[in-house]
């Protein structure tokens, strides 16, 4: 007999158990990440995202799970839905709470819902839909929402008549490259060029550029880059930054080998800007950026080209640099979609919204049409 619970922390749930369902070294999905937010304040508190993960029992033996949160407003999701909210609002109608199941601040895809060895996915999306639907009735949510999953996961729950939703975002590949010169010679003559130009000009900065792994940052450097993460933040949009100091340095003791810091210097060895990067065994993840200088062509430099180095030169397949960003295709990033679904719960706007699902997924269609004929690459693949 299956029977689905809710928990208000990760830490209801073995670290042994969660992985067992979810086996990839995807690090966002790791139950030390997920913890790291909890215990940090990151998520909970005051924050919007109040942890509600989902568990799938079979009598005793725990056989599927997702990470899942009450949503109080929409920011950190990164596959939008203010246009829903305000229009719910316009009518006099409560948007929020929604739940979500989603990594918090994290648009990267995964696994969204684990499962043990030799569980079907069909009957226990069917089951995280059901109870999804129940607690939602007793929340007084008008939603559910599940974002960056695989399209295969998108395909169950429309199944269970949840909204299909999708996204551009922009990879890097690694066509087996041995150095980045021989990833250079596939562009074409003008990109590859800029490439140069943009390189030259941050070398002759001064500043000199490290790649180091989460064994080497001290407590010392983690508070010099949460001062560059938490600025950038500030001068960009008026707010501090998602995640605290104490988050990063949980993650730089529980979870060293999954991180990465490309960081620049001035001739004082003072850091001066970074980008923090997570991995696993096939993919380098771009997710937190910084800088207290503005030097031209640095966050190109330490977002995007160092990360391309660094998976050339450990052999990895991928590096997904995070959201949107259409500028990246002129530096060898091809066009990728995500994938989200949504369920409306006793909605007057559940034909408007599907219809704009609808449209939505035109419009990217067409998008992602123009994108992959505006590649840099002097040969397709």
């Amino acid at each position: 007999m299956l029977r689905a619970e809710f928990v208000d922390s990760i830490d209801a749930i073995s670290s042994s158990q969660w992985c067992q369902l979810f086996p990839n070294s995807n690090p966002f999905t790791n139950h030390k990440y997920l913890l790291a937010l909890e215990q940090s304040g990151s998520v909970g508190g005051k924050s919007g995202w109040l942890a509600q993960h989902w568990l799938l029992w079979r009598n005793d033996s725990l056989i599927a799970a997702a990470p899942n949160y009450i949503k109080l407003h929409s920011y950190g999701e990164y596959l939008f839905d203010w246009a829903w909210a305000e229009a719910y609002q316009r009518h006099g109608l409560d948007y929020y709470p929604k739940l979500l199941c989603a990594i918090p601040y994290t648009p990267s895809t995964g696994a969204r819902i684990g499962l043990a060895k030799g569980e079907a996915l069909e009957p226990v999306v069917r089951a995280f839909s059901d109870s999804m639907q129940q607690r939602a009735q007793q929340l007084g949510a008008s939603n559910a929402q599940l974002l960056f999953g695989s399209d295969r996961l998108q395909q169950a729950l429309s199944q269970q008549g949840w909204l299909a939703r999708r996204e551009i975002q922009f990879h890097w590949h690694n066509n087996q490259y041995q150095h980045f010169e021989q990833f250079l010679a596939r562009l074409t003559a003008r990109k590859r060029k800029n490439i140069v130009k943009e390189r030259q000009r941050v070398h002759a900065s001064g500043m000199s550029i490290k790649v180091v792994s989460g064994h080497q940052i001290d407590n010392a450097m983690w508070q010099r880059f949460y001062h560059c993460y938490h600025t950038t933040y500030l001068k960009r949009a008026n707010r501090p930054g998602y995640l605290s100091l104490q988050f990063f340095q949980q993650l730089g003791t529980t979870m060293p080998d999954n991180i990465v810091m490309i960081a620049a210097f001035d001739n004082q060895q003072k850091l001066l800007a970074a980008a923090l990067c997570l991995r696993d065994d096939t993919t380098l993840y771009g997710r937190y950026w910084g800088a207290l200088v503005d030097i031209p062509g640095l966050h190109f430099e330490l977002c995007y080209y160092q990360g391309i180095e660094y998976c050339i030169k450990h052999g990895l397949r991928r590096f997904d640099p995070g959201a949107q960003g259409e500028h990246k295709i002129a530096r060898g990033f091809e066009p990728t979609w995500v994938y989200g679904a949504a369920l409306l719960f006793d909605s007057p706007f559940a034909d408007a919204i599907d219809n704009y699902c609808r449209q939505e997924l035109q419009l990217l269609q067409q998008r992602m049409n123009q994108l992959n004929a505006s590649l840099p690459f002097k040969q397709s693949r």
